[in-house]
């Protein structure tokens, strides 16, 4: 899998803290080396459906997929912060 800047990419798990679900799509910013040697990380900018900026998260580069053709774009509601 190879990954380039400003790309659209699929996340591979949930993320909890963020509100954000395995399949939802993100671009990616930027990579980042890991402080201390670890897995390297990638930068991620969160869009909505109507192209507002929602969030930028740093997840490992693990969490991150290209998209590919035999996938199909889908929308769900972003559950609100309580």
């Amino acid at each position: 899998m190879t990954l380039e800047l400003y790309q659209e990419v699929t996340l591979t798990r949930d993320l909890p803290e963020y509100e954000l679900k395995a399949g939802d799509i993100a671009t990616l910013v930027d990579f980042v080396p890991h402080p201390s040697g670890g897995e390297e990380g990638c930068v991620l900018e969160v869009f909505n459906a109507v192209g507002e900026s929602l969030t930028v998260i740093v997840v490992p580069i693990s969490t991150v997929s290209s998209l590919s053709a035999d996938e199909i774009l889908t929308v769900r509601s972003l559950a609100k912060a309580s």
